[in-house]
C-alpha cells in the first residue's frame, strides 16, 4: 500500500481526499495535518511515500513547509494541490521542491495515478496549466542561473525538441509518436538533458531551461506545430 500524508486546512477537503484514496485498494492515508507546522511534525513521524499538500494555509504555508522539508534533507515526494489562480504559488513550489501539482477537481483515476507516479519516484506536470506555468516562468527568471551555464548551443537540435515537447507536457512515449523515435532512445535523450542541466526529474529541467532561456516563443510554436 502507497501512503499518504494529506495537508490542508480545510477538514472537509481533507476528508474527500481520505474517502477518494481509500476506494483505490492500493492508498491509504496514515497521516493528516491542517498546517505546516503540524505537516512538518507528522511527516516526521509518519515517514509518507507522498505527501499531497495544499498552498494557502494559515501559519506555515505550503511554500514555507516544502523549503522546511528542503532545509532539513526530507526528500519525500510532494504533490501541491492548487486552482488555476495559482500559477505564481506553484512556480514558487516546484521551485521549492514540490514533485508536481494537480488541480483540486482532479477526477479519482488522475489522483490515484499522480500518487503512484510520485511513489514510484516520478514526477507530474499537468498538461493542462503547463502553459500558463511556462508564461510565468518566463517572465521572472531565477536569479544567479544565467551566469556560466549552459547555453541552446550546448544541447544538440534533438535535445532542444525534446526538452519543448516535455516543456508542452509531453510523456516519453508521446514524444517517441511525434518524432518517430524509439521509446528507448527518447529515455536516453531526457536522461542526457537531465544531465546536462544537473537536475533530477523533468519538473526542473523545464524549470532550469526557462531560467536558461533555452524555451521561448520559437520553441512554443515549434512545439505547438509538432
Amino acid at each position: 500500500m502507497i501512503e499518504v500524508c494529506v495537508v490542508d486546512d480545510q477538514t472537509l477537503v481533507r476528508q474527500g481526499i481520505r474517502s477518494l484514496l481509500s476506494y483505490s485498494g492500493e492508498v491509504v492515508v496514515t497521516a493528516e495535518a491542517s498546517d505546516g507546522d503540524e505537516a512538518l511534525e507528522v511527516i516526521r513521524r509518519h515517514r509518507p511515500d507522498v505527501v499531497l499538500l495544499d498552498l494557502r494555509m494559515p501559519r506555515r504555508d505550503g511554500i514555507a513547509t516544502l523549503e522546511a522539508l528542503r532545509g532539513r534533507g526530507d526528500e519525500t515526494p510532494v504533490l501541491v494541490l492548487t486552482t488555476f489562480d495559482d500559477d505564481e504559488l506553484v512556480l514558487h513550489a516546484l521551485r521549492s521542491g514540490a514533485h508536481g501539482y494537480l488541480l483540486k477537481d482532479v477526477t479519482f483515476e488522475h489522483l490515484i495515478g499522480a500518487v503512484r507516479t510520485l511513489a514510484q519516484g516520478g514526477t507530474l506536470v499537468e498538461p493542462s496549466v503547463t502553459q500558463r506555468l511556462l508564461d510565468a516562468a518566463a517572465s521572472q527568471p531565477q536569479p544567479g542561473f544565467l551566469d556560466g551555464l549552459l547555453r541552446a548551443e550546448d544541447l544538440s537540435e534533438r535535445e532542444l525538441e525534446i526538452l519543448r515537447l516535455m516543456a508542452a507536457g509531453y510523456a516519453n512515449h508521446e514524444i517517441a509518436d511525434v518524432l518517430y523515435l524509439a521509446p528507448g532512445t527518447v529515455k536516453n535523450h531526457v536522461s542526457s538533458l537531465l544531465l546536462k542541466l544537473g537536475v533530477r526529474d523533468r519538473t526542473r529541467a523545464v524549470l532550469r531551461a526557462l531560467d536558461l532561456g533555452l524555451l521561448g516563443a520559437r520553441g512554443q510554436d515549434d512545439v505547438e506545430g509538432a
